[in-house]
């Protein structure tokens, strides 16, 4: 077997960032003067930034509008954001078996980055600005065996990358969607997740 590196998606997946990005799309409605409704925003967390701001800014000031939320996400989103259940779990679950780390993620890296220096989430390779498909070239280029997220888009890289995808439904896709969407195997949380990786490992020596 290849040797274990397992990629995370961040956002929902190792992180409930919902509070801080909330917070972060309030002060980008008292800085720009458009209304953006923060919690339905934080409901679909996800697809990258433009796609959301796209639904409250016109065309021609989505790029002002992305410069403007990660301006004032440093100050916003870092403190509020706390680790999901299992997290910490996870990671050390995936560093006692000899594996490696990646975050994957469609937010921005030095974004990204804050949360995990913040939380003290310890990891080996850091991609940003990357979603679906696209995180696949980020997995593939880091050797990944497993990749978790929280989306259907997740499992669609997972699957473009050819490494099984594990789910967990802490986001905001169905476990119906997760599995639909090709995922292996579809977690409560990552409380879960050692036991199912030792499933899926030692069915891989079976096979």
């Amino acid at each position: 077997m290849p040797a274990l590196t397992v990629g995370f998606d961040l956002d929902m997946t190792l992180v409930d960032s919902r509070p801080g990005i909330a917070a972060t799309f309030r002060a980008l409605t008292a800085r720009t003067g458009v209304p953006v409704d923060a919690e339905l925003a934080v409901s679909r967390i996800g697809p990258p930034l433009r796609t959301e701001l796209a639904y409250w800014f016109p065309p021609e000031q989505v790029e002002s509008a992305v410069h403007t939320y990660r301006e004032l996400y440093p100050a916003y989103a870092i403190t509020p954001t706390l680790p999901l259940p299992g997290a910490r779990v996870a990671i050390d679950a995936i560093r006692a078996r000899g594996g490696r780390v990646l975050v994957v993620t469609a937010k921005l890296g030095r974004l990204a980055r804050l949360h995990l220096e913040h939380l003290g989430l310890a990891v080996d390779e850091l991609a940003g600005d990357l979603f679906a498909e696209g995180k696949a070239v980020a997995l593939r280029q880091y050797d990944a065996t497993h990749y978790v997220g929280d989306h259907v888009a997740d499992m669609l890289a997972a699957g473009a990358a050819g490494v099984p995808g594990i789910a967990v439904a802490t986001g905001p896709c169905s476990p119906e969607e997760l599995r639909a969407a090709g995922a292996e195997v579809v977690l409560n949380d990552l409380t879960e997740f050692p036991a199912a990786l030792d499933g899926m490992i030692q069915l891989a020596l079976e096979q």
